[in-house]
């Protein structure tokens, strides 16, 4: 038998596209889709940004402890190392703290301290919060519970004196007598 002759022919079968070609609709088809609610994306979904503290924390309590008439070390021992401590003006620290958290206002305060020689002549900036208003402000995504205390009882400390006093020093060996001879450091030959 011929081998043309032996040919069937097949029965029509349906037209299929082929794979790549089907998930090049699908993206295009989700591409578009996009398109139209990308103008609403922005309100539901935000990157998160962190919260941003910069600069010297000082609060009420610590200017409340400034007196005129201290030296530039007890200043620095109550409201730490200035932020800004210019050459040309070493008679004004300046204290500047800056709090940027998402979807709030910045908070921004400055205090700034002058001096006359080594002592302080006076201070001026803006309306400072309390220690604990401060740290009620930074955690403002608690909503329940008060804030802890920020001052230890006079039983935490004996406690904590306790334990990191100092052990007692090992006993050293006693001294040689003056009238020990020793050999010699280098040999005479």
């Amino acid at each position: 038998m011929h081998f043309l002759s032996v040919h069937r022919a097949r029965p029509s079968q349906p037209f299929r596209p082929p794979v790549y070609l089907l998930c090049a609709l699908l993206a295009l088809a989700a591409l578009s889709a996009c398109s139209s609610i990308s103008n609403r994306v922005p309100t539901i979904i935000t990157p998160y940004k962190i919260d941003i503290v910069q600069g010297n924390v000082v609060t009420r309590e610590q200017v409340q402890a400034l007196k005129t008439g201290m030296s530039k070390g007890e200043v620095r021992d109550i409201l730490g190392s200035p932020l800004l401590a210019s050459v040309f003006h070493a008679d004004r620290w300046d204290y500047v703290f800056t709090f940027r958290r998402q979807g709030q206002e910045p908070q921004q305060r400055k205090l700034a301290v002058f001096f006359k020689g080594d002592e302080l002549a006076r201070f001026e900036g803006d309306e400072l919060p309390s220690e604990q208003e401060f740290v009620a402000s930074l955690d403002v995504r608690r909503k329940f519970g008060k804030v802890p205390p920020l001052e230890a009882t006079d039983a935490q400390l004996k406690a904590f004196q306790e334990k990191n006093t100092p052990l007692a020093p090992e006993p050293t060996p006693p001294a040689p007598s003056p009238d020990t001879s020793y050999p010699p450091l280098e040999s005479t030959r």
